[in-house]
């Protein structure tokens, strides 16, 4: 994601890369971005039917939970562990949990 003075303005995608999914790369949606962003960043790329929104909301609970994971880690001193990232995480899971 490219951003310019705090606004979004534009994306990279490497899709064409690798043979993948689309909803990996829709699942920066709820990561990423601000809550109630998702449905309209998603509505400009080309693929993404019903069926992908509900994939690439999956992939972000899982990266948010992730990202909550290591955060725990670095709250208790573990190896490997960043504490920034356990309320990022929390804010990317509720907002991949609210239904617009």
């Amino acid at each position: 994601m490219i951003v310019r003075e705090g606004t979004l303005s534009g994306v990279i995608d490497f899709g064409e890369l690798c043979a993948g999914d689309p909803a990996t790369d829709l699942s920066a949606a709820w990561i990423l971005l601000p809550a109630g962003t998702a449905s309209r960043f998603s509505g400009t790329y080309e693929d993404a039917d019903e069926a992908t929104i509900a994939r690439a909301r999956g992939w972000a609970v899982l990266r948010a939970l992730h990202l909550i994971s290591i955060g725990r880690n670095g709250r208790l001193g573990l190896p490997g562990g960043k504490p920034t990232w356990e309320p990022a995480g929390q804010a990317a899971l509720e907002r991949a949990l609210v239904v617009n």
